[in-house]
Parts: C-alpha cells; structure tokens; sequence
C-alpha cells in the first residue's frame, strides 16, 4: 500500500551525527574501545538526593497527573531559585512545568508563531529549535553568525534582518553548541529591539548553573515579559527523567495551559517529586562539585585541540562544548568526524547538525568524560591527524 507521510515531517532533518552514533555502538560490540565526545548529555549519574526522592515519590504513590502547569509545591521551589540565584521575584503562577526542555519550546512556538511567521535563530544552534517551528508550520530564519559576535544573535542583527513576517527572536545563553554566554547589556539590547519591532524574544537558558568563572544573566533581569525556557537535564543531570519549565508573562499563562493540557497532559509526575530535591543545600554542593569538575575538563581540552591546530577562536564560559574549525587540516567535517571514529575510535559532532554557516568544516567536541579519558582522546585525535587525508 503506498504511504505518503506529510511534507511537515519531510522537511524536519535527522540528526546526522546519530549515523555516527550507531557506527561507534557498533565498534563497541566489536570489542573496541570508544571515547563519546558527542554526546550533550552530562557523564554523571542523577545526584542522590534526588534518586532518592523519586524512589519516594514512587513508593507513596505519587504516580498520577498533576495539574497541567505542574505541581504547585515545585513551581514555589524553582520561583524561590531564582529569587536566591538571581535575586528575582517571579511569581510561580508564571511557571509551567514541562516535559524537558522540549516541552518549554514546543508550548513557546505554539503560542507564539503562527503558519508562515517566523523567528531569527543564530546559525550555529542547537537544531531542534528550527524544528519545532517547522512543526508549527512556522519557520526559522537562520542568522550566519561567527566569533566576532561571539556566535550569538546581537541587536544590530535582529535590526538587520527582520523581515515583514518576523514574529520574534530565540536566543540561547549559554549557547549549544559554541559556550557562549550573552551579557547582561546584551540581553537588554536584543530585549529592546525585539520589543520595538512588537515581536517576542524567547530565552534557552537550559545550560544555565553550568558556567564557569562567571554567572549567566537571565533574560528575566531585563525582560520581565521574555519567555525563558529552563531544563533539569543539564545542570541538575535530571536527563533521562524528561522535565523542564517555562517562564511566561502572566497573560500567557491560560493560553500556554490550555496547550499543555492538549498536548501532554502533564509532565511526569515522578520526576516533578524528584525534582524538589534539586534545590536542597546537600543536592546544590553536588551540583556545584561537577560544574568545577567541568571547568577542569574545558581548561585542558581547550588548550590541547588549539596546539594540535583546531581553531576555537572564542572561549567558551558555559555548557560543556567546543566548536572548532578543522580549516588547518581540509575536507569535510562529517567525513573527517567518520575517519576519526574509524581509526582511532574517538566520536564527535559534524557542524552539520547545527546549522548550515561553514557547518562543513566544524566540529563539536562535548567534554563529558573524565578528564584521563580526555587526554586518551587528545592522544588518539594527535595520532589520526597524521593519517588524515581529505
């Protein structure tokens, strides 16, 4: 029987690195010993305290629904977050919890865009979020971006790029999958221009807590009407348990539910309960001992690919990425990622899949390995540099 599927889904890109993912799960099958720098996910284990209150929250029961925008008592917990981190008093009546930052993203551009508007997006990004505007029958209009604006969106660019059918701008601080962080008075200008255009802006703050030598500015400092979308997966390594939330302006708030409501009912009920202990003093030292742990990780990898001859023109200040230029040593990034995985077992990310400006000669390194598996991954990258030949 002929099957014809939409042109929605058509035109919403794989990721290409997951070929490379399922070659380097082969190898391992095979005996071999592969190092993943590819993945954006944080190599610890959830913290204990918070396993335990989910294996709590199971045992009482708490395995139902919860009201659309989330448990109360959380909401209270993340409002009381950013009042200690950020000295910021938001009102929980503006936090919807959601499943993972997805979700947060998935309700914005369903408020947000409507068929045929669109959003500025910086070019590299994180690629879903082109994505999920596509599946509302939106769109992203990528912005090339380089080092000399430190790979972000800036006011000069959302001035000269907005078109008749901009709706908005989405930035991310720290940003996938460059590290870089926007200032405070970046913030506020991009806030600014977005505004007098009446367009939204809409913050990926996911990596947030995960910046080193520094704090991250949120967008709510400046903004009090920004949508800032947030995760436990990153900061709070709640990957697998799918949660994260959305600050909207009050107004929103019953439009966002009601999408909520139709879209997934709820966020996992478990990992909500679990989630309050992510804001304990005990849970927080933890969280804080990895995030050094990371910085330690970024101070050595970064100096080590700069002398082998990768080009990372910007330091990265948050996330736990590098994303260098492989100019110095010709060819295409992907095949270059394979010859790699091939030879000496080391996986990383093509530029590919986060966008399309000079996406054919980066790379993404994720340091989300030990610092000995690091430099097992240097010397490897070291002995197939010599071998490569594009």
């Amino acid at each position: 029987m002929a099957t014809s599927y939409s042109a929605r889904s058509r035109a919403i890109e794989p990721f290409h690195v997951m070929a490379l993912l399922e070659r380097a799960h082969q190898l391992q099958a095979e005996g071999h010993d592969v190092i993943h720098l590819e993945i954006g996910e944080p190599d610890f284990t959830t913290a204990a305290p918070i396993v335990a209150a989910g294996q709590a929250a199971l045992a009482a029961g708490h395995t139902r629904y919860t009201s659309a925008r989330g448990l109360p008592q959380l909401r209270e917990a993340i409002a009381g977050f950013y009042e200690r981190r950020y000295r910021l008093n938001v009102d929980p009546g503006r936090i919807l919890i959601t499943p993972g930052g997805s979700g947060a993203l998935l309700l914005a551009s369903s408020l947000l865009v409507d068929p045929g508007r669109h959003w500025l997006l910086a070019d590299p990004g994180y690629p879903c979020n082109r994505h999920f505007l596509r599946l509302v029958e939106g769109a992203a209009q990528l912005v090339p971006v380089g080092p000399e604006v430190r790979y972000q969106l800036t006011a000069e660019l959302v001035e000269r790029h907005w078109e008749r059918d901009s709706v908005g701008a989405l930035v991310a601080s720290p940003a996938n999958p460059t590290g870089t962080v926007l200032r405070r008075d970046e913030l506020l200008a991009l806030s600014r221009a977005v505004r007098a255009r009446d367009g939204h802006l809409v913050v990926d703050e996911i990596y947030h807590g995960l910046t080193y030598g520094m704090d991250a500015t949120s967008a709510l400092e400046v903004d009090d009407d920004a949508f800032v979308l947030n995760s436990f997966s990153k900061y709070f390594g709640m990957t697998g348990w799918r949660l994260g939330w959305l600050v909207a302006p009050e107004a929103a708030i019953p439009e966002l539910e009601k999408l909520a409501q139709n879209l997934y009912i709820s966020a996992p009920s478990m990992a909500q309960h679990a989630a309050l202990a992510c804001f304990e003093p005990e849970t927080l030292a933890i969280l804080e001992s990895r995030r050094e742990e990371f910085a330690r990780r970024r101070d050595y990898l970064l100096p080590a690919l700069r002398e082998l001859g990768f080009g990372i023109a910007v330091v990265p200040e948050g996330a736990f990425y590098l994303y260098a230029d492989i100019s110095a040593f010709g060819g295409d990034a992907f095949d270059f990622c394979r010859h790699f995985l091939e030879t000496e077992h080391v996986a990383f990310t093509p530029g590919v899949d986060f966008g399309r400006h000079l996406a054919g000669r980066h790379v993404r390194f994720a340091y989300t390995q030990s610092l000995p598996r690091l430099e097992q991954a240097v010397e490897r990258i070291a002995r197939g540099l010599n071998s490569w030949a594009p």
